[in-house]
């Protein structure tokens, strides 16, 4: 693979460009791909922010054997490294005959508009920024007119609304895995998608071929499905952090903590794997244990550890509602 600084133009014969876009109705059709023989040649791709998702997508795109034209980033030194990175990434499969051939060009996002034409333009800065790039793509003039999908989670794909009057197909692609860094793995992973009808058609096929599994939701519900994904992701960490807390308390430090809490964790994740949350819940509020709930209180009160106690209460109100449990607990908690 070689790496150019803004040089490079795709050629890519993509006869669905011509197709009128339509708003996708969400469903349960997952994953539904374009028959062989309109993907004998897999679209080329340029891909605007190149932070851990942005890379992460860039280094496993071009070893699904799709083209990159570009890549952007704020600087251009940033939009090097990370071609660098899918550069070696693609040495090191060199003997999958899938990883792709295709030039990289490096642009900072000054130069956007010197992009070479692309089939799909992937979007992947901060949330408050998307507009901003949107409007900037909308002022290019190409032969072709490429799709646009972003990778927000909370925003639709309503925020491309400059692309979309430039007749550009737009969507929105998001993962529901947590990226810590641009080597980590998204095989395996369930994606949002949602968008108009050639958008979400490509953003499908795009997930297929990285071993994901995309569902599609209603474009007005973008935040709340995020929300969702908060809940259990950024939230659970934050939870975590709490009960690190409440045994850092009990003498332990927060590395012994962290292994002791870690298979009961993780167990409880995989109870969840094939039980409804009513199913799995186990433990004190699943047997409505009031006077172990009194002991967890007043140990809690006596550290002064406040955000446990807030979450101690609250959680454990939802506790109670799934196990269907009516008892003196909910009385002891309404008054945390």
């Amino acid at each position: 693979m070689m790496l150019l600084v803004n040089s490079g133009r795709a050629v890519y014969d993509d006869r669905s460009a011509r197709m009128v876009a339509r708003p996708y109705e969400p469903g349960v059709d997952l994953n539904i791909l374009m028959p062989d023989r309109k993907r004998k040649q897999k679209p080329s791709v340029s891909i605007i922010g190149t932070g851990r998702l942005g890379t992460a997508l860039a280094m496993a795109l071009s070893a699904q054997g799709y083209a990159l034209r570009s890549l952007v980033a704020r600087r251009i030194e940033s939009a090097r490294k990370a071609a660098t990175l899918v550069s070696k990434s693609a040495t090191f499969a060199s003997n999958s005959t899938k990883v792709s051939d295709a030039n990289i060009a490096a642009f900072a996002a000054k130069q956007i508009g010197s992009l070479p034409q692309a089939d799909l333009f992937l979007i992947s800065v901060p949330d408050d920024q998307i507009e901003s790039v949107a409007d900037t793509l909308s002022r290019l003039r190409f032969e072709r007119k490429p799709v646009a999908l972003h990778t927000s989670g909370a925003l639709s794909s309503e925020v491309l609304l400059p692309l979309a009057a430039q007749d550009w197909s737009v969507g929105s692609v998001h993962p529901l895995i947590s990226v810590p860094d641009a080597n980590a793995p998204i095989s395996g992973a369930f994606w949002s998608v949602e968008g108009d009808r050639r958008a979400v058609r490509l953003a499908k096929m795009l997930v297929h071929d990285l071993g994901g599994t995309s569902f599609s939701i209603r474009t007005a519900e973008k935040p709340l499905y995020h929300a969702a994904a908060v809940m259990t992701s950024g939230n659970v960490t934050a939870l975590f952090d709490v009960a690190l807390e409440m045994l850092v308390a009990c003498g332990l430090t927060r590395n012994t903590a962290r292994q002791v809490l870690q298979p009961l964790l993780i167990s409880t994740a995989q109870n969840l794997e094939t039980k409804d949350p009513s199913a799995a819940l186990t433990g004190t509020f699943s047997r409505g244990d009031v006077q172990t709930v009194k002991r967890h209180l007043a140990a809690i009160k006596q550290h002064d550890l406040k955000d446990a106690l807030d979450l101690y209460c609250r959680l454990g109100k939802r506790s109670l509602k799934i196990a269907k449990k009516r008892s003196g607990i909910t009385r002891i908690l309404d008054r945390c």
